[in-house]
């Protein structure tokens, strides 16, 4: 492997994870980030992985991107979704010209990091360990979890055998696959069901396995599988979670099984509420709603696949963020009630 730093746009959860854990194997690491507070804790007194899965401190290069410098043939993108077109434009000067960018966020952004970068320039990650940013030079490290990293066009290419090598020492599970957006789509199935979870202040496991609720899991899987089916992809998850068995025709019972293991699943982490509610409740800040599920809507719309429940979801986390509803019961059953109508009509 070249002694060239890999480029970490975005410190956050996942960037500083990845990053701190591979500074401490001895990988060359460069952050970037826009918090001056963050880079400055990051390069003095060291970046702090607590939680039940690790506990380290490790000091790593870190600069902000007015002090960024030089070209990188590796660039890890790790910001919001809602951040990668600012992103993309900052980062993209950077970029060696037989470099490439690895998307290591949530959603779709590979479509958007290849669209200005081109595709030949772009390779994919599905990230689903738990992570939060506490603040400067801290992040909580809440839970393992898969890692999965390919080329968008499929094809086993010398960079992203290298790459997966890279991940294996983060995770030692990390997957290398042909089949990247099954996994990606896969994932937003799971990250519908999670902005749905933080219309209220109750914690994942909580949501998952109230009977009440049910119909809004059952109703947000079976859209974004049918928007997935619709293009030709098919879904890929994790441990138990099959994104599959929410496919167009699928029995129903499988699908209630899937959610009884999410609720033990999201029980068994330090992390209880996902980053979106903790970006509504605590950071008080936009989410990632439109580029992660509005998403599915617009691509439901050029497929002419209706995605009602999808819709109704943006549409309250975005009451939220802008003040006219509280996270409350009562937001939330107004996507029960809208799920149990879709579900009586199809």
């Amino acid at each position: 492997m070249t002694t060239e730093p890999i480029l970490i746009w975005g410190a956050g959860a996942i960037g500083g994870t990845l990053g701190a854990y591979w500074a401490r194997a001895g990988i060359p690491v460069l952050l970037v980030d826009i918090v001056p507070e963050h880079v400055e804790a990051c390069r003095t007194t060291g970046l702090s992985i607590t939680g039940p899965i690790d506990n380290f401190t490790q000091v790593i290069p870190a600069v902000t991107p007015a002090e960024l410098t030089g070209t990188y043939k590796r660039i890890v993108l790790a910001v919001k979704a809602g951040a990668t077109d600012a992103a993309v434009a900052a980062l993209s000067p950077h970029l060696a010209p037989d470099g490439y960018v690895l998307s290591a966020q949530n959603g779709l952004n590979e479509i958007a990091i290849a669209a200005v970068v081109g595709a030949e320039r772009t390779m994919g990650c599905f990230v689903n360990f738990g992570a939060d940013w506490h603040g400067p030079g801290e992040i909580l490290y809440g839970n393992e979890g898969a890692v999965v990293v390919g080329e968008i066009d499929g094809q086993i290419t010398p960079r992203a055998i290298e790459m997966h090598k890279l991940l294996l020492v983060f995770e030692q599970k990390s997957i290398l696959t042909t089949n990247i957006w099954g996994y990606l789509w896969g994932k937003l199935s799971y990250g519908a069901m999670l902005f749905g979870t933080a219309l209220t202040q109750d914690s994942m496991s909580a949501n998952f396995a109230d009977p009440d609720r049910l119909v809004v899991w059952l109703a947000l899987g079976q859209e974004v599988a049918a928007v997935a089916a619709a293009r030709g992809v098919k879904t890929l998850g994790f441990g138990e979670f099959d994104p599959m068995v929410f496919a167009p025709g699928q029995p129903e019972y499988p699908q209630i099984e899937t959610i009884a293991w999410l609720a033990d699943y999201t029980s068994k982490t330090a992390k209880t509420h996902s980053g979106i509610w903790r970006d509504l409740a605590v950071r008080k800040r936009k989410t990632e709603v439109d580029p992660q599920i509005g998403i599915i809507a617009a691509l439901g719309r050029e497929a002419g696949v209706p995605t009602p429940a999808v819709e109704t979801l943006v549409t309250l986390i975005h009451d939220i963020e802008d003040g006219r509803r509280p996270q409350s019961p009562e937001t939330l059953k107004v996507l029960i009630d809208r799920c149990k109508s879709v579900l009586t009509t199809a």
